[in-house]
């Protein structure tokens, strides 16, 4: 299987999912200390990630992260040991469902058309000038 990868996502409910992008953030704030490196690392913003730390820490029945203020200190921010735990319960999940489809995700692979040279997609319009305009009168 060259490029065909299973994403999983979580839905508590209509309001509550847990994905790939939020585990990700999550294993970069625990890299890298801080919420706004995480967020960088990931190409967003401070306030993107800031929110999602805060709903993490809202829907869950514990602390996923803690946060510690800046100052001369500098701040940051530490996965907590059920933050660790959400993100190895994530991937578990996702390396077990995988295994489960890996059949099936192969047999839609080769159902897939070989991708085209990027010249022979195009297609082609007409121009203005080649536009046929009915006579009016």
């Amino acid at each position: 299987m060259s490029g065909i990868r299973l994403t999983v996502r979580v839905d508590f409910g209509s309001a509550r999912a847990l994905g790939p992008g939020k585990i990700k953030l999550l294993e970069t704030i625990g890299k890298t200390g801080t919420i706004s490196q995480a967020g960088r690392a990931l190409g967003m913003s401070y306030r993107r990630a800031w929110v999602l730390v805060d709903d993490l820490n809202h829907r869950f029945s514990k602390t996923v992260v803690v946060k510690k203020p800046g100052g001369v200190q500098g701040g940051g921010a530490t996965l907590t040991p059920f933050g660790q735990d959400i993100i190895a319960k994530y991937r578990s999940i996702e390396t077990k469902a995988a295994a489960a489809a890996m059949r099936q995700l192969r047999e839609l692979e080769v159902c897939l058309r070989d991708p085209a040279p990027r010249s022979e997609t195009r297609i082609k319009t007409a121009s203005r000038s080649d536009r046929k305009v009915p006579a009016s009168g």
